[in-house]
């Protein structure tokens, strides 16, 4: 993810707390409970409990009917088979082919009443994880790669599913097989039943030394593969960069060595399933065979019949199957467990203060966003923006009660703020900055790169949290606002424009209230001067693609620009909002924005006179303070550091 982008004196700061988490995110699972950790997963079990449990029951009767093959086997050896009965023969033939029919139909009953709710549990566990990950703070996205967050709402949820469907239950399933086969076969003949559970001990020694082993693995090669989803994804969003510097070997290369390295950890976790798998199949099978030799001992004196001994047989080999499967389910429970862990590792991080539902309230509309999440992408940002689209217009109808007020407008005061994992002892990125904004003006933001210009007006709709010192909007402090409120009353515009898979009209109306329509739409477009928007083949109906990428940055600019201003809004924050634009195009939007700005609380960062133009009045940020306020023309006849900026000099910032 990006990081701030006027946050060049924390780049040490931010390397470091992305070191910290990657230490964090990656730690082993010592000291975890697999069991504990799978148990987090209950909410989301509880609505398909009890189809589960009959899943669970039918299976174990499927097992049981399986086990009673070798009774009738028993039956026929020593009944019809010792009596040359065809008529008992054939008898029996039928009672095991109706046995194995009804396992079979018992089997396939366990899955059908499996397979619909729990992807309904998958589908509610990615909508609640995108709708946390909505109201996480922006702090949270800057550390986090988007491909470990990827992976996590993809890969390790098909896990999840997985465990569910066969793991969890066919543990319990062969556990009950495996105690009801040794009761069989101990009641059956007790000496061979204990030469037949020998190699039990060293069999659930191994079990515990292999589950610990393996789930050591199984984290690594999961954030391994967040790591290489992570380079796919930045291959693809900058392939212009790539293909522009000749850079496709480079890319080519460092996800080869990313794509061996999670060979490398997968080949260990074949290796442990490999051992542990030949231990499992090797001592039962010493043991059936030393069984085998024993039974036909006791035939041969005369102590136990033949049929007894087919019985006997038949069973162990029944049980072969549920023994040998212990292997890959702990494996597959580990896999599990361990992406039981990476999944709330996300949901356990703490929202936006006050922005967030319940997490049970989620769930309760997770049904609503699993249809949603059927849909294409543009129907499904189409949805995020009419979604949008309606919250803002109620808070709009609070915010409504926010009369502006003559020592209203937007002001800071005292405001201070360090990012949250910088290290103790760095200066903060602002410090003690005073400003006023007053109702209907618009204030210019001026300052060398690197000054916090970008971080103060992420401030404003609170992106980030001030460390201290307060803003308010009317005389009313934003942290008493809902996030809502505080966002319908405050538009935004960032340098770095961000477009959806969804039509130019879509984009647009994303900053409006419910009811916009094509007047609205019309009316930003004009004001942004982004009219080209008609001449794209199916108009403002015609799909941008991902991230815009499809039209030019001056385009995308307009457009986020139409965006910020199609609401209305009362207060609004732009970032330079022009940099991507042309001289005449320029010189057009600022023409359309002198209007605007004419009924709206301001502020705007800019680097350049001609913006700085559109404003009454300039702030210079310097060293985290404001260090002067008055009119362009005044700064530039009574400040020096202003005067320099706006002279285009390079300057030499040691920050």
């Amino acid at each position: 993810m990006p990081t701030t982008p006027d946050a060049t004196d924390a780049t040490d700061t931010a390397d470091a707390a992305d070191t910290a988490d990657a230490a964090e995110h990656r730690a082993g699972p010592a000291g975890r409970s697999a069991v504990r950790t799978l148990l987090r997963l209950w909410p989301y079990v509880r609505p398909v409990r009890a189809r589960m449990l009959v899943a669970a029951l039918v299976a174990i009767v499927a097992s049981c009917v399986g086990l009673a093959i070798p009774l009738v086997l028993k039956w026929m050896v020593d009944g019809p088979v010792a009596g040359h009965d065809p008529s008992g023969v054939w008898l029996g033939a039928l009672y095991l082919l109706l046995l194995g029919l009804a396992e079979a139909v018992l089997f396939g009953l366990r899955r059908w009443l499996v397979a619909r709710p729990l992807s309904h549990v998958e589908a509610e566990m990615r909508a609640d994880l995108y709708r946390h990950l909505q109201r996480l703070p922006v702090a949270f996205h800057d550390r986090w790669a988007s491909g470990q967050l990827l992976s996590r709402g993809t890969t390790d949820l098909m896990l999840l599913r997985m465990f569910l469907a066969f793991p969890l239950t066919f543990l319990l399933v062969n556990g009950v097989t495996i105690l009801v086969g040794v009761g069989v076969m101990l009641l059956q003949d007790f000496t061979l039943g204990l030469v037949i559970l020998g190699p039990a001990v060293p069999v659930v020694v191994m079990c515990a030394y292999f589950e610990k082993r393996y789930a050591e693995v199984a984290r690594l090669a999961q954030d391994q593969v967040g790591d290489l989803t992570t380079v796919v994804e930045e291959g693809v969003l900058g392939i212009r960069v790539i293909k522009g510097f000749g850079r496709h070997r480079s890319q080519a290369r460092a996800f080869r060595e990313l794509s061996g390295t999670l060979r490398g950890t997968e080949l260990r976790k074949a290796r442990l399933l490999a051992s542990i798998w030949a231990v499992i199949m090797t001592l039962p099978e010493v043991a059936i065979g030393a069984a085998l030799v024993v039974g036909v001992v006791q035939v041969a004196d005369g102590s136990l019949s033949a049929g007894t001994l087919v019985a006997f047989l038949s069973t162990a080999l029944a049980l072969r199957w549920p023994v040998e499967s212990i292997g890959f389910l702990l494996a597959m429970s580990q896999e599990a467990a361990t992406a039981t862990e990476r999944y709330f590792e996300v949901m356990d991080a703490e929202p936006e203060s006050g922005a967030g539902t319940e997490r049970a309230e989620v769930r309760t509309a997770g049904s609503a966003d699993a249809r949603t999440a059927g849909t294409g992408p543009a129907d499904a940002r189409i949805a995020g923006s009419a979604e949008v689209r309606t919250a803002a217009a109620g808070a709009a109808r609070s915010a409504a009660a926010l009369a502006p007020r003559p020592d209203g407008g937007l002001r800071f005061e005292g405001v201070r703020f360090r990012y949250p994992d910088a290290p103790p002892g760095t200066p903060p990125v602002l410090d003690g900055v005073d400003l006023h904004i007053r109702p209907g003006e618009s204030m210019a933001l001026v300052g060398a790169t690197g000054s916090g210009k970008t971080t103060l007006t992420a401030l404003v709709p609170r992106l980030h949290e001030v460390t201290s010192g307060r803003i308010t909007l009317d005389g009313r402090d934003i942290t008493a606002l809902a996030r809502e409120e505080l966002r319908a009353l405050v538009a935004v515009a960032f340098e770095e424009p961000t477009l959806f898979s969804a039509s130019v009209g879509d984009n647009v109306l994303m900053g409006a209230g419910e009811g916009a329509g094509a007047k609205e739409l019309e009316r930003a477009l004009s004001v942004a001067q982004a009219q080209f928007a008609h001449t794209l083949p199916q108009g403002t109906a015609t799909q941008v693609g991902e991230q815009g990428l499809s039209l030019s940055g001056g385009q995308r600019q307009r457009l986020a620009l139409a965006r910020a201003v199609v609401g209305r809004p009362r207060f609004l924050v732009l970032d330079d909002p022009l940099s991507a634009l042309d001289v005449h195009t320029e010189a057009a939007v600022e023409a359309a924005l002198r209007q605007v700005l004419a009924g709206t609380t301001a502020l705007i960062v800019a680097h350049r006179p001609s913006t700085v133009l559109l404003a009454d009045r300039v702030a210079l940020l310097s060293r985290g303070r404001i260090a002067a306020v008055g009119t362009h023309h005044e700064l530039l006849r009574a400040n020096a550091e202003y005067a320099h900026l706006m002279s285009g000099e390079q300057e030499d910032d040691d920050r």
